[in-house]
């Protein structure tokens, strides 16, 4: 029923519209230190046992951020109109004495040695392989039209086990050769190989040595599993794989085109290596035993304010999971607690949600808090939310994701990976200098930062995202932040001293002023997207708008 307003009563509304907060005026909010001390104490206790994916500890900290996105009023949007999404995953161990790797050619057969000369790696998707066929030789197995590159050209693999270099040419930008990498089995796969064999190589030797790898033998690999219960991600067409040592990979190479030697001649020149059919076949064989478990994400939403653009959203990420309990024997201390990771990322987003859920005049887009399990073991929970999105992928326009803020000085600037590949860029640069803390070029490019945490299974679908992390300067001119950092990931990373006494004993005590600086430039970042008419836009020239952009949100 309409009624009609009195002069008086109209301007009484309408002096109360003019003094309620507008975006000219932007209701200051800022985070608290002692907020952040409280969720990282909580998070990163004994009593959680290292948040291991699956564990108890692990859904402890899932139900606690659960009851915080309660308390401040941040709706469901997870399954069943709860705040989890129930990622479904199997875990798969090989039976160390089952694996076996052969070689034959003509009449000559050999066998290798278990893991001096080879090893492999559970089955996602069997609980037992047997396999043999030809070989063929593919380089790098690589295949970009980008850069040029096409391993695979004038090669028959339909039905055989491809032989790939372990890594990558040199020459490749980093970034662009991590992602590379990853999808070498899947091109594998897409040219019909039904397995494939890697070669450790001299120059993998000098980054990771083949030593170091047989310290994950008993590693179990887990994927996440789809509708029907199968892996979503894990490819059915390759059914075995092994990593061979570069002495026992020789032997394949003789009387053949050319040995190994001269292939890895090339290498050290910089040279690509041409692929050819290999005499030899190859006999693989392993066991594995398979485990259903379940692990959840943790989401919620506030809710836009504007009746179109609240159906688009800003989503902020962080891992909730650790790697649980430590195998070294040298340690008494046995839980790995991963205070810097990711207790302090997940602190971070928490302290965000609350200056969120207290704005007066709440942003235009949504704002979708998604926090996620597995990403230890290999950006699992990401990845599921990423292929069943609990708001349309369309939707989303941007991901900030938070993932091992080091709060052990007080940085004077920050880094954005990725931040070059979108004009998210700009947005972070601008929020970062409200708090007078400069953006910074990627120190560290070698190591391809912006392919290795949770924000990239959103970038495959499309969406533009960042990864923030704390730089290297610190405000203190006594302090080098580098070099902080530095020892913190060469002494306590995936190790049981990531925990607060540890850390505070080595560094000081934890920065939770510095986490409250951090915070307030996501808050910035997120509310600065959320209430700009133009969603963020992949720029022109970068590679991964090339190969995931959407029309969308391409420049």
């Amino acid at each position: 029923m309409l009624y009609k307003l009195s002069s008086s009563v109209a301007l009484t509304l309408l002096l109360c519209a003019c003094s309620a907060p507008n975006e000219s005026s932007e209701q200051q909010l800022s985070a608290r230190p002692a907020a952040i001390e409280a969720h990282l104490q909580f998070l990163a206790s004994d009593e959680l046992e290292g948040r291991d994916t699956g564990s108890r500890g692990h859904q402890i900290a899932a139900n606690y951020i659960a009851s915080q996105f309660q308390a401040l009023g941040l709706a469901p949007a997870g399954d069943n109109n709860s705040y989890f999404q129930q990622v479904p995953l199997r875990s798969a161990r090989v039976q160390q004495d089952s694996v076996k790797l052969s070689f034959s050619r003509g009449e000559t057969a050999w066998q290798l040695s278990y893991p001096q000369q080879f090893f492999s790696g559970a089955s996602i998707n069997r609980t037992e392989v047997a396999v043999s066929a030809p070989l063929v030789f593919v380089s790098y197995g690589l295949v970009s039209e980008e850069f040029g590159l096409n391993d695979y050209a004038g090669l028959d693999v339909s039905g055989k086990i491809v032989v790939q270099l372990a890594g990558l040419p040199a020459a490749l930008p980093s970034e662009e050769r991590a992602y590379l990498g990853s999808i070498k089995a899947k091109l594998a796969a897409e040219r019909g190989a039904i397995g494939v064999i890697t070669i450790h190589t001299p120059q993998q030797e000098k980054t990771r040595p083949y030593a170091n790898s047989l310290l994950y033998l008993n590693t179990p690999r887990l994927a996440w599993l789809n509708a029907a219960g199968e892996p979503g991600a894990a490819d059915d067409r390759l059914q075995a794989g092994a990593y061979l040592h570069p002495e026992a990979a020789a032997s394949l190479f003789e009387q053949e085109q050319q040995s190994l030697a001269d292939i890895f001649s090339m290498l050290d020149a910089e040279k690509h290596p041409a692929g050819f059919a290999l005499s030899s076949i190859a006999s693989i064989s392993a066991s594995s035993a398979h485990q259903q478990i379940s692990s959840p994400n943790v989401i919620g939403v506030l809710e836009g304010s504007d009746p179109v653009l609240r159906d688009e959203y800003v989503v902020i990420t962080a891992h909730s999971d650790h790697i649980g309990f430590s195998n070294d024997l040298r340690s008494e201390d046995k839980i790995n607690n991963g205070a810097m990771d990711n207790a302090a990322g997940m602190a971070i987003l928490l302290e965000t949600a609350r200056m969120f859920s207290e704005l007066t005049l709440k942003p235009k887009r949504s704002i979708l808090f998604v926090v996620v399990t597995a990403e230890e073991k290999g950006l699992l929970g990401a990845d599921y939310f990423a292929n069943n999105p609990t708001r349309p992928i369309a939707s989303l326009v941007a991901n900030v994701n938070l993932d091992m803020p080091v709060l052990l000085y007080p940085f004077a600037d920050l880094i954005a990976f990725g931040a070059n590949h979108s004009t998210l860029g700009q947005v972070v640069a601008q929020a970062a200098a409200k708090e007078g803390i400069a953006l910074s070029e990627d120190p560290m490019p070698e190591q391809a930062i912006f392919t290795r945490s949770d924000h990239f299974t959103l970038v495959k679908q499309g969406v533009p995202a960042v990864f923030l992390m704390t730089g290297f300067t610190s405000k203190e001119p006594e302090q080098d932040g580098g070099k902080i950092w530095g020892s913190f990931f060469a002494k306590h990373y995936h190790k049981p001293s990531d925990d607060i006494a540890s850390l505070s004993k080595e560094y000081g005590p934890i920065r939770y002023d510095a986490g409250a600086v951090f915070a307030d430039i996501n808050f910035n970042i997120a509310r600065d997207i959320a209430n700009t008419l133009q969603r963020p836009l992949w720029k022109a020239d970068s590679f991964f708008n090339k190969v995931f952009g959407k029309d969308y949100n391409r420049e």
